[in-house]
């Protein structure tokens, strides 16, 4: 099982302009959809996506970040576009 805190470490360390944990960012393990939800803050937008607990496991062990990158990514460009909106 994959530790929140260096599971949100390690979001850190691949995208550092997004902030502290718990603040910017925070991940909670959900039982129901046996996945991780990611939830990002700016100013007053909110959003979260899911990232399968296999995925968080490898990107945890180094062996593969792509899936958590592709989220990440996602969720930065969407909270971004939110602010024109």
């Amino acid at each position: 099982m994959v530790d929140k805190k260096a599971l949100c470490d390690k979001i850190r360390q691949l995208y550092p302009d997004i902030g502290e944990c718990g603040i910017d960012i925070d991940v909670e393990f959900d039982k129901s959809q046996s996945a991780w939800v990611v939830h990002l803050r700016k100013d007053n937008r909110k959003l979260k996506t899911f990232l399968e607990e296999g995925d968080a496991e490898k990107c945890m062990l180094g062996q593969k970040c792509v899936g958590l990158g592709i989220e990440i990514a996602q969720l930065r460009a969407n909270i971004e576009r939110m602010k024109d909106a």
